[in-house]
């Protein structure tokens, strides 16, 4: 059997050691990097594989239509919307996907920016380096007030897995909870929770985190007017798509002051544009897509991405969707 990986690189694991465990399977191919937009070379690295590892790189029904022997693709990820499942089940191809394998450096890194923002540690650093401490006539210093979260209302827009982990990080740290759900089931027991719809979590919280998959009807749906109901000191915190904002209409609002700051892992076309409307936009904190990259969280993958090639080898396929 041949095993094709198309976009080790994501894992910064650009050498085979840590992929050792496939090989048991055998004939392993590892590829670092795949254009994402050259269907061509993506179909020629697949060629002859019957199991393909995608991180990001993009399998179309196009695609899937030259690869005859392609059996199983094992999505290295929870999102599996760079596969076309329709096709896939078509022509008899298992699909999988590692669900949960980084919930809790999500949520971590979630809350990570919230404290970026409430205390800014960075802006403060960079003052302290450039020698601001050491010309100051006073022991202390800072250029806007800080943001103490006991006593804050965080709204959660997604309240799955990760959103409930938030949760109970922030609801810990002395916040009250409003959540947002298509499903309102199983609502928490924390203090002071409530479900409220998209409009009221907007217009009530301190801080709005989101931690719901993209859909088409959601996709750029915070936009100026939503942005406009938000308090002029609160934050947006995105860990979850990036294209569920509109970057330019985020920018403006920043500029503008109509929102305090944002912190964001995700933006809308990644890697990063240089033209990115919120590159440089004030009061804006972006990390490069890391909130699911703890080591711990990619063993988790790597170790479940095996179990699911064994499992499909079995006759007993896990983790298929569509």
């Amino acid at each position: 059997m041949k095993i094709v990986v198309l976009d080790a690189d994501t894992f910064l694991y650009p050498d085979e050691a840590p992929w050792a465990p496939l090989k048991e399977f055998g004939e392993f191919v590892l590829h670092g990097v795949t254009d994402q937009k050259d269907e061509a070379l993506i179909a020629e690295r697949c060629a002859g594989a019957e199991v393909v590892l995608t991180n990001k790189v993009p399998l179309s029904g196009a695609t899937l239509a030259k690869l005859p022997d392609l059996k199983l693709i094992s999505v290295l990820a929870t999102g599996y919307n760079i596969v076309d499942v329709t096709a896939a089940k078509e022509r008899g191809v298992t699909v999988c996907n590692v669900p949960g394998y980084s919930t809790n450096f999500v949520a971590q890194h979630a809350v990570a920016l919230m404290l970026a923002l409430c205390n800014r540690a960075a802006p403060l650093d960079a003052w302290v380096r450039d020698g601001g401490w050491t010309r100051s006539q006073t022991f202390t210093w800072w250029d806007r007030d800080l943001v103490e979260l006991d006593g804050l209302t965080v709204g959660i827009v997604g309240l799955g897995t990760i959103g409930r982990r938030v949760g109970e990080i922030v609801t810990a740290m002395g916040c009250k909870v409003l959540g947002g759900s298509r499903s309102r089931k199983n609502a928490p027991d924390w203090p002071g929770f409530a479900w409220a719809d998209t409009e009221e979590i907007f217009e009530t919280a301190d801080i709005v985190t989101l931690h719901c998959p993209q859909t088409p009807e959601n996709t750029g749906f915070i936009n100026a007017a939503l942005l406009k109901k938000m308090k002029p000191s609160a934050f947006l915190i995105n860990t979850a798509r990036g294209g569920l904002i509109n970057e330019t209409d985020l920018r403006e609002a920043l500029e503008n002051n109509v929102i305090a700051g944002a912190a964001l892992d995700v933006v809308g076309t990644e890697p990063m544009r240089a033209d990115c409307p919120l590159l440089g936009a004030p009061n804006c904190i972006i990390t490069p897509h890391v909130a699911w990259s703890s080591g711990p969280a990619r063993q988790r993958l790597l170790d479940a991405t095996v179990a699911n090639i064994r499992g499909f080898l079995d006759g007993k396929p896990q983790n298929a969707v569509g």
